[in-house]
Order: structure tokens, then sequence, then C-alpha cells
């Protein structure tokens, strides 16, 4: 299991294009500390975070997944090769309430990424977000909670839905207890 060094990537990214954080900041919305926090490997960024900032670095999500992709139709991750991205913050600094897992982080030019969310506690902060792209959601464990639009959604397990991921959209576990998400994102 490796680690995926996010910050690392984004830091890269950023020092290629000769960006402060503070032009960064300017360009995504999202403030000079998160971003150095992020950076420095302190927290990690929620999938929309990630989203919005591979979007303004015109690199996939994948990208942040990988430690270099490899040219293959198919690619085959073992459950014992995932690794937990955990402390996953809001801007504000709380905490998100999940954390997540990539399960595709060697194929070269995705079109979509998937990933498997735990929730795993419930929180008090209920920002929404809204990034580029379209999103699959399936509940695999548990009752969720999606906020989407003005709208509140129960997902109850074996639910699914398909949104536009430019509406405004959260998911939270609906009463504290552990939720698990099949979360495909598509750019």
């Amino acid at each position: 299991m490796s680690e995926y060094n996010i910050g690392a990537k984004i830091k890269a990214l950023r020092r290629t294009k000769k960006m402060t954080l503070q032009d960064v900041a300017n360009e995504t919305g999202f403030s000079t500390a998160l971003l150095s926090q992020i950076e420095n490997n302190n927290v990690s960024p929620p999938i929309a975070t990630l989203s919005k900032i591979s979007h303004f670095f015109d690199v996939k999500i994948g990208y942040f997944f990988s430690e270099g992709e490899e040219e293959c139709r198919f690619e085959v991750l073992r459950g014992n090769e995932r690794t937990i991205i955990p402390k996953v913050m809001s801007q504000d600094g709380t905490n998100h309430g999940y954390f997540f897992e990539s399960l595709s982080v060697r194929k070269k030019n995705k079109k979509m990424d998937p990933f498997l969310l735990t929730l795993n506690e419930k929180v008090t902060n209920t920002d929404t977000y809204s990034h580029n792209g379209e999103e699959f959601l399936y509940v695999m464990k548990g009752t969720a909670e999606l906020l989407l639009d003005d709208q509140r959604i129960v997902l109850s397990e074996g639910d699914s839905v398909y949104f536009d991921a430019t509406l405004k959209h959260r998911l939270l576990s609906s009463n504290g207890d552990e939720v698990k998400v099949l979360a495909v994102v598509m750019r």
C-alpha cells in the first residue's frame, strides 16, 4: 500500500506554473490556509475540492492517486492495494465526516474516477460543494442524506443517484452510523 502524496503533487503543479498559493486561491476560491494544509499533507481535500483543483491545473483527478499511470487497457486493483485518504476537511477546517479510497490508480486516460466513500460520523457543517462533470453514487451499506441543489434526498442501501456535479451537493450519514458508498466522478 503506497501513500499518494496528493499535497506534493499539487505543490509541484503550482510551482510548474510559477504560481503562489495566493494565485491558486484567487482562481479556485479556496483559502491559502486550506491550500497550504493540503500541500503539506496535513489534511486531505474532499473529492469535490480535488476535482476543482484538478480542473484548474488541467489534470485528471486520477493523477493524484498514481505514481505514474501505466498504459493498459484494463486495471485490477486488489483490496489490499487501496490506500485510505484520511482527514478529509472542509474549507473552515471542520471534519467532513468521511474518508475515501480510490478504486483505480494505474489506468491512463480514464473518463471516470471511482471511489469508495465511508461516511462514519454525523457532522454539523453542511456546506455544499460543486465541480465540473457528473457524479454517480450507489449506497452499498447504511442510510445517507444527499444535499443536492436545494433538496434533501434520503438514500438507503441499494439506492443510486446520477447528477450534474455543477449542482451544489454534499453526502452525509443520516444518523452518524457507517455508510459505504460507491462514487464515480466523471469529468
